[in-house]
């Protein structure tokens, strides 16, 4: 597709590194290109992008965690996701990354003479193209459904601050945005207006993107318990279902199943975006993360429960986030965090499997 590549890099090289962290790319350049050469490896890469076909999900990585929290780290996230899902890779089309400059998180937060410099080192010139992570992603996924309206986009973030931009393309490109609505699974709510004044970071990004929702309650959000609101606050204020990581547990995974599909039935929803935060899982599970938080989800019961959603609801998009593979959380065990990005990858192939069901 031209111009492109004016946007993305090579899979898992949207991390901007010289020197140390190249051996992690080289790794997932020698698995998907047979080389570790980056010039070849970016031949390959380019010929892939000029036969795209919409007849597979195609992946996305966003390796920006410039709107996180106090733990960073999910920027590795896209490289090492795809590591754990190199198995499924024929079934699959990889885009590669948005180009990140880490210091940025979107265009409107710079003066005219940042936005200048940065086209300067992106582009070679001065131009009117975007130049941080959120406002390029925005730029691409537009350009992608205007040409390709049919496809369907695995996003791999970065801080949760990387969905905006995806979920956003993917509303504006519904030809009935009535019958679309948003399933988001996280532990926290992500609706704050502001974080110290800020409209768009890991905490904000769900309430900004209520307004480009047909309606408030299209979205449900699942495995939320740790909120300095409770579950009304969020309704009456808001308008926004939420089913808490306890009324799960008590629940069960049938009527949690049975609750969700009637509300958007009821709604008359034909078709589900997914956005799933790896801490939406329990800590037991999610290590691998900022923000991990203690009685979540079970990672068997997140994939049934997507899976049993896939057979009333068209999934045309997802994403998965906040996978931050070198946290080290206190007292977790080199073989926990392991295990943690282990099911990450099965989540990731969970999305991209119903995505074409």
């Amino acid at each position: 597709m031209k111009n492109l590549t004016d946007f993305l890099t090579l899979p898992g090289n949207g991390v901007f590194t010289v020197h140390t962290g190249q051996e992690k790319k080289q790794r997932l350049f020698s698995a998907y290109y047979g080389t570790k050469d980056i010039s070849k490896a970016q031949v390959k890469w380019k010929k892939s992008l000029e036969i795209l076909k919409a007849d597979r999900p195609w992946i996305l990585g966003i390796p920006s965690d410039n709107g996180g929290g106090i733990q960073r780290g999910a920027n590795w996230g896209p490289l090492v996701v795809r590591q754990e899902i190199l198995s499924e890779k024929k079934s699959f089309v990889d885009l590669g990354d948005i180009r990140v400059i880490p210091h940025l998180l979107h265009d409107k937060y710079l003066n005219v003479a940042t936005i200048k410099l940065c086209q300067k080192a992106l582009y070679g010139k001065v131009n009117k193209l975007p130049v941080s992570p959120l406002s390029i992603a925005e730029k691409v996924m537009n350009d992608l459904y205007k040409k390709f309206p049919d496809a369907r986009i695995f996003g791999i973030g970065g801080d949760h601050s990387t969905s905006y931009p995806l979920v956003k393309a993917w509303l504006r490109s519904r030809k009935n945005l009535k019958q679309a609505a948003l399933l988001h699974f996280d532990a926290h709510t992500d609706l704050l207006d502001r974080r110290l004044g800020i409209d768009l970071c890991f905490g904000t990004w769900t309430y900004q993107i209520l307004e480009d929702l047909f309606s408030k309650d299209h979205i449900i959000q699942v495995g939320i318990r740790s909120s300095g609101k409770d579950k009304k606050h969020w309704k009456k204020t808001l308008g926004v279902e939420q089913i808490w990581s306890q009324e799960v547990s008590k629940m069960g995974l049938q009527k949690t199943y049975e609750k969700i599909r009637n509300h958007y039935q009821k709604l008359k929803i034909t078709e589900l975006y997914i956005s799933f935060d790896i801490d939406a899982l329990d800590e037991k599970y999610a290590a691998a993360t900022g923000t991990p938080e203690k009685g979540g989800l079970l990672p068997s019961d997140s994939a049934a429960l997507i899976r049993l959603l896939a057979q009333d609801f068209k999934i045309t998009g997802s994403d998965l986030m906040e996978v931050a593979p070198y946290v080290w959380p206190e007292g977790v065990e080199p073989r926990d965090q392991q295990s943690s990005l282990t099911v990450a990858g099965d989540m990731a192939k969970v999305l991209l499997s119903v995505m074409y069901a």
